[in-house]
């Protein structure tokens, strides 16, 4: 199988290594010339996967048409508000690529200019015939540790599982599980609120909080994705699966995180520029979170938690005050629509 990677991230890296370790013929395309040339020297990338051996014949190019040229699978690992901007530059050369093609994005997020997400993203770049073979892979996964081989399993999502079992297959190893389903847009929602979510988290941790801090947020920051999720149509059943509950407890609970780490800089008092500067790498979350704050805006949906985020990443709430607003809410139920005997509203 010849596989085409877009995006030489950690992640796109660290997949292309995967597939290539499976004998499939796979090049790794940037827009990064340092990046690639490093790849081609070396074999490694040493900016987002440094200390990692990545599968010997890996190729890298800076040329998309030579990439996509004969491609069996194109994997589109790039940020999500550059997702539009590839794709574009990818549909004309897809006649190139072979007849029945499958793309698979891996990106998590919301196109903020639309409220797209990657799969209505893709759709509306791509022509009607395409589709079908539109694929979509999120899940609890590290690069760093998919890069080592350690074990995961992941969710490929498409609306026809015919074309997301030829994305697990392409993928699959003896460490890396893929599970498949129907519900694209459960699997997108929980990848992308999940990291508005760990800066939640990461915050709280930053401010001194411990484990039972952890814990509320985790488990009420996943009712709000849920909700979220369940107003565009999706599986709440999705939601407590890999690509929900799975990615959202990884996320939170690791500084391996990007997004945690952000949340915890915040915490600790350093402004967001520092601690973007320090990562050297995108956190998706912060993007992320303006885009979940007015996709629940516009769709009526209460999300305090990842309220909370947003207008402390883009409205100047402090820390301690967005503490304070979250602890002075009004008393709730805990299940969604359920009354209080003396008639207080539900969660």
């Amino acid at each position: 199988m010849h596989v085409a990677v877009i995006g030489a991230g950690s992640w796109g890296s660290a997949l292309a290594s995967l597939l290539r370790s499976k004998d499939h013929d796979v090049v790794l395309w940037d827009i990064d010339e340092l990046t690639v040339s490093g790849i081609a020297a070396t074999g490694d990338n040493e900016r987002y996967l440094p200390g990692i051996s990545l599968s010997p014949g890996l190729r890298a190019t800076t040329d998309l048409a030579a990439a996509v040229v004969g491609a069996d699978l194109i994997v589109l690992a790039v940020p999500s508000q550059v997702t539009r901007e590839v794709a574009e530059r990818i549909r004309p050369l897809l006649p190139t690529a072979a007849e029945d093609c499958v793309l698979c994005s891996v990106t998590k997020g919301i196109e903020v200019e639309t409220l797209m997400t990657m799969h209505q993203v893709l759709e509306s770049v791509f022509p009607p015939e395409v589709h079908p073979r539109l694929t979509y892979l999120s899940g609890p996964s590290f690069a760093v540790e998919v890069a080592a081989g350690l074990p995961t399993a992941v969710t490929v999502a498409a609306r026809d599982l015919v074309y997301a079992r030829r994305t697990q297959i392409a993928f699959a190893t003896k460490f890396f599980r893929p599970y498949v389903t129907e519900d694209v847009i459960g699997v997108e929602i929980g990848g992308c609120a999940k990291n508005v979510i760990a800066i939640a988290v990461g915050l709280a941790n930053g401010l001194g909080f411990e484990r039972n801090a952890d814990a509320a947020l985790i488990t009420r920051g996943l009712s709000e994705i849920t909700r979220l999720a369940m107003a565009l149509g999706a599986d709440p059943l999705t939601l407590g699966g890999l690509a929900g509950v799975g990615d959202l407890v990884l996320t939170c609970t690791s500084e391996k995180s990007r997004n945690y780490r952000v949340g915890y800089g915040l915490g600790q008092g350093e402004d967001l520029e520092t601690v973007q500067q320090r990562l050297g790498q995108v956190a998706e979350g912060v993007v992320n979170a303006k885009a979940v704050h007015l996709l629940a805006v516009s769709l009526g949906v209460e999300m305090p938690l990842c309220n909370a985020v947003y207008r402390l990443l883009y409205e100047g709430l402090t820390p301690q005050q967005a503490v304070d607003e979250l602890a002075a809410r009004d008393l709730k139920h805990e299940l969604p629509g359920r009354p209080l005997p003396d008639g207080g509203d539900d969660a």
